[in-house]
């Protein structure tokens, strides 16, 4: 169940596709001593890579009319010397029977207050908010709590959003459980090559300001506001002290 795909763990080089170790923060693949790609064991997250046959209908690329499009599309040297295989942008992870699952399926909700919150419909909702911004919504871990806690990082450029106008909009549109807790205003928010937002840093950088030097902003539930986030509140955040 939840499966989106299938390769054969007994005959391998029967299908054309592979998972690759892939950095997973900057979308590059990871290569061997050897130069070649390097394939994932069962339950390592990898890039999924298909084999390029110009020469067989079902397996050529022509590629787009935009040649430094196709470029990004093409990784060569892959599964061996002079070869050549299309990046499809997707990351997955495959068990020990060769069923293949996106891995970020599993960061499209995350549970919170005893609900689960769908990241994909609370984006949806804030960028529609916002005017069509990029937003990325995901959980976070916070010490001693159970659950993750919602956060969302919007694209604001020119530092003009203000946290708490946008509160009043968020009250309206969302229950309270699907509000998110922790507030990120960055430049942009940087997504694949298929434009498919880009989360792993994120999550792992979370609400932290020794990480970043982005607007960062907690809701203070009782307050019924955001409030910036500095080193105190941080520790508190950290320590218990501010309830959630």
């Amino acid at each position: 169940v939840g499966a989106c795909g299938f390769h054969s763990r007994i005959l391998p080089n029967v299908y054309p596709i592979r998972l690759v170790k892939v950095n997973e923060d900057t979308m590059e693949l990871i290569r061997g001593t050897n130069g070649l790609c390097i394939s994932c064991q069962p339950g390592e997250p990898g890039l999924l890579v298909g084999r390029i046959n110009q020469e067989d209908p079902l397996r050529r690329f022509d590629g787009y009319v935009n040649q430094n499009a196709t470029n990004k599309k093409i990784a060569y040297n892959v599964f061996q010397k002079g070869d050549q295989a299309y990046l499809t942008g997707d990351v997955l992870v495959m068990d020990d029977l060769g069923y293949m699952y996106f891995k970020d399926r599993s960061g499209d909700t995350f549970r919170w207050r005893g609900e689960n919150v769908s990241t994909t419909e609370v984006e949806g909702i804030l960028s529609h908010i916002l005017s069509k911004t990029d937003v990325a919504v995901y959980g976070v871990e916070v010490p001693g709590v159970e659950g993750k806690a919602g956060m969302a990082a919007i694209a604001d450029p020119k530092a003009k959003l203000n946290p708490n106008i946008l509160y009043l909009e968020i009250q309206k549109a969302l229950p309270p459980y699907a509000r998110p807790i922790f507030l990120r205003f960055l430049p942009q928010v940087d997504t694949t090559g298929t434009f498919k937002i880009q989360k792993t840093r994120l999550q792992r950088e979370g609400y932290n300001p020794h990480q970043m030097s982005d607007r960062l902003y907690f809701l203070d539930v009782k307050l019924g506001k955001y409030l910036p986030i500095d080193e105190c509140i941080f520790e508190r955040i950290q320590t218990g002290k501010m309830s959630l």
